[in-house]
C-alpha cells in the first residue's frame, strides 16, 4: 500500500467517524429539544392533539433549522477551502522554488532532517505539488472537501430520528403516564448518546453520560415547571 493509499484510507476513516459523531450529536439535540417542548406542553394541558401538534412543529422547525445552519456553515467552510487551494495553485505557478522551500521547511518542522525534508518535498512536488501543499501546509484534502448538501441532510435526519422518540413517548401512553414514560425513555436515550459520543471521542464514558443525562433532566424539569405554571394560570 502506498503512502497516498494509507493517507486516503486514514482520511476516509476520520471522515466517517466525524460524520458518525455529528449524527449522534444531532440526534442528541433532537431528543433534548423535543422532549423539553412536549413535556412543557404536557405540563400545561392533557390534550393529546395539542401535545402532538407542538411536538411535530418542534420536530420540523428543529430539523430544518439544523439542516439550514449546517448547510450555511459547511458552505462557508468549503468556500474558504477552495479559496485557499486557488491561492496555493497560483503561488505554485508563480513561485515554485519558494513554495518548494516552504514545503521542505514545514516537513523539517515535523521532525525530518533538512536534507531528508528537502528530498521529500521534491518528490511530493513532482508527484502532485498542489496536493502536497494542501495536505501539509493547509491541512486540506482536495479530494474530500465538505459537501454542504450531505451535511444538511445528515443533520436533518439525525435530529428527526432523535426527536421521534420523545414525540412517540408522550403521545402513545395515557394522560397519567405520559410524562413519566417520556422522562424515562429520554434519559435512557441520552445515556446511550453520551456513551456512544464518549466512545467515538475516546473520552471518559461516565462523565459524558452524567453530563448528557443531567442536561436533559434539567431541561425537562424546567419546561415542565413552566408549562404547569402557565397551565394553572
Amino acid at each position: 500500500m502506498t503512502d497516498n493509499d494509507e493517507g486516503s484510507q486514514s482520511g476516509a476513516i476520520s471522515t466517517r467517524l466525524n460524520w458518525l459523531r455529528a449524527g449522534v450529536l444531532g440526534a442528541n439535540d433532537g431528543i433534548i429539544s423535543t422532549a423539553g417542548l412536549v413535556v412543557g406542553v404536557a405540563g400545561a394541558t392533557t390534550s393529546r392533539s395539542a401535545i402532538l401538534t407542538a411536538g411535530v412543529a418542534g420536530l420540523l422547525a428543529g430539523s430544518l433549522s439544523m439542516a439550514a445552519g449546517e448547510y450555511v456553515s459547511v458552505s462557508s467552510q468549503r468556500d474558504s477551502e477552495r479559496a485557499a487551494l486557488e491561492l496555493e495553485r497560483r503561488e505554485l505557478a508563480e513561485e515554485p522554488e519558494a513554495e518548494l522551500a516552504e514545503l521542505a521547511g514545514l516537513l523539517e518542522a515535523r521532525g525530518l532532517s533538512g536534507e531528508v525534508a528537502l528530498e521529500a518535498a521534491r518528490q511530493l512536488t513532482e508527484r502532485d505539488a498542489l496536493r502536497a501543499h494542501a495536505r501539509v501546509e493547509l491541512g486540506i484534502n482536495p479530494d474530500e472537501l465538505a459537501n454542504p448538501w450531505h451535511a444538511a441532510l445528515a443533520s436533518l435526519v439525525a435530529f428527526t430520528v432523535g426527536a421521534v422518540l420523545p414525540l412517540l413517548a408522550i403521545v402513545l401512553p395515557g394522560a397519567g403516564w405520559r410524562v413519566p414514560v417520556t422522562v424515562g425513555a429520554v434519559l435512557c436515550a441520552l445515556a446511550l448518546c453520551g456513551w456512544v459520543s464518549a466512545r467515538l471521542g475516546a473520552a471518559g464514558v461516565g462523565r459524558a453520560v452524567i453530563r448528557n443525562v443531567g442536561g436533559g433532566a434539567v431541561a425537562m424539569a424546567v419546561t415542565y415547571a413552566v408549562g404547569t405554571w402557565l397551565g394553572s394560570t
